[in-house]
């Protein structure tokens, strides 16, 4: 371990040890030191580049069942947060589905997460990296620059309790993004292109020369009828729907309060044959992989839906204990000053690979969606704003859509794919290919 997560791991020893004191049952301390660098960028210049540094440590306490949190940034104030995590417990009522928290295991390595290149890159290569974006979208005529960002970062991080879990983990993390237009008035289009990835392997140049390619080819757009179609979703149109509708409903705590559609429906047939969705904590190079999750339970893979069959629910700890089954290793968390919720990790959406717009006789290619966020999380409904979206006519790309909405149902979506590109990327803890889906309804 560097010097920064000793020191931190030693105070959080002395915080376990302190509410261990107060009349905690059981104790975990969740500790992170980390740097970043981020730049933005507006029109084709860098209008701010920032390095900063996170240094904490949550402390979550049990005392009868019941469980309190506190945290700290301040080592001075470590013996206050420590015992306001057990006064915390102590003034909840106590919980019978309490199980407790995780206990001793071994780890299996998981190899791609951290890159010293991209946890220690300085300011200067993040600036240029970030105009190199700029760079490539100047490559294209008639396409401008209009924002964008760059973040690299680099942290430790451990989970340590009171049952012996002691789980330190290094990681680190660099992306791209860059948003272009181009047209005039009401002629006008925008598209954005992203990555990411753990390590120093985006192509920056790229990033912005696909922005303002997207941008130019969206000029112009047709208006289209209002109907039932096929459409081909693009990945980051597919991830955005599944993060807003799906995921909210694999979780084992939506379930056991009766706020999931998926309630009941293990080992039921709800998807398309042949679709298989994975989540993958220790997916080499993934952006939710490590050894374990962030309550220590060693991370795993779940076969959440397998040849279109509900397989399994996401579990922590607790939910996991309520139902007398194992953990799948779901607890995250977004930094120290948080307690953990359940999550996908690396959420793998498969389907048989082949050429989806080669064998579409007619139908529309949607780039990406806006309101995705508005989708009804229980009942899966959905509607959405088509964005960079296409005619597909006789096995090509046609001409690109004015305005487009699109709307469905995710779980009805689920049991209409019918087709997956082979162009499966990584968009954060969801990785995807095209999805080809019938039964979808426009309104143009």
């Amino acid at each position: 371990m560097s010097n920064d997560i000793n020191v931190i791991f030693n105070l959080a020893e002395k915080a376990l040890r302190i509410a261990q004191q107060a009349g905690a049952d059981e104790v975990e301390v969740f500790g992170l030191t980390g740097r970043g660098v981020h730049v933005d960028i507006q029109m084709d210049k860098v209008d701010l580049a920032k390095e900063s540094h996170t240094q904490g440590i949550g402390i979550k306490a049990v005392v009868n069942g019941a469980v309190g949190f506190s945290s700290t940034n301040d080592p001075d104030k470590l013996n206050d947060a420590a015992q306001a995590a057990v006064s915390s417990a102590r003034v909840r009522d106590s919980d019978p589905d309490w199980k407790g928290l995780p206990g001793i295991s071994e780890y299996a390595p998981v190899a791609g997460i951290h890159d010293p290149r991209v946890a220690e890159m300085d300011i200067d290569t993040c600036i240029d990296l970030a105009l190199r974006m700029v760079d490539g979208a100047a490559t294209v005529n008639d396409a401008v620059p209009t924002a964008g960002s760059f973040s690299c970062s680099g942290s430790s991080y451990f989970i340590l309790n009171s049952n012996g879990v002691e789980m330190v983990e290094h990681t680190s993390r660099i992306d791209g993004m860059l948003d272009c237009r181009a047209g005039e008035d009401s002629e006008m289009s925008t598209a954005y292109e992203f990555d990411i990835s753990r390590n120093l392997d985006i192509d920056f140049y790229n990033i912005g020369k696909e922005a303002a390619r997207q941008a130019v080819a969206s000029v112009g757009g047709v208006k289209v009828d209002s109907g039932e179609t096929d459409i081909l979703l693009k990945p980051a149109a597919i991830a955005d729907l599944l993060e807003s509708t799906l995921l909210p409903s694999l979780s084992a705590e939506s379930v056991q309060k009766g706020r999931s559609a998926l309630t009941g429906k293990l080992g039921n047939k709800i998807g398309a044959e042949g679709l298989n969705i994975i989540d993958d904590g220790l997916l080499e190079g993934g952006i939710g992989s490590a050894r374990s999750d962030d309550e220590g339970t060693p991370s795993r893979s779940n076969h959440i839906i397998e040849d279109g069959v509900l397989g399994t629910y996401l579990y922590d700890t607790y939910t996991a204990g309520k139902d007398g089954v194992d953990s799948t290793a779901s607890a995250v968390r977004d930094n120290y000053a948080q307690t953990t919720t359940i999550d996908v990790r690396n959420l793998l959406i498969q389907y048989p690979a082949s050429d989806i717009v080669g064998d579409m006789r007619r139908g529309m290619l949607v780039g990406s969606v806006i309101g995705a966020h508005t989708a009804n999380p229980i009942s899966g409904d959905f509607s959405v704003e088509a964005r960079n979206s296409f005619v597909v006519e006789d096995g090509e790309i046609k001409s690109p859509i004015k305005s487009m909405m699109v709307s469905g149902n995710m779980f009805q979506l689920l049991q209409n794919i019918t087709g997956a590109g082979r162009d499966a990327r990584c968009l954060g803890n969801i990785i995807t290919p095209t999805v080809k889906v019938s039964g979808l309804i426009v309104v143009g």
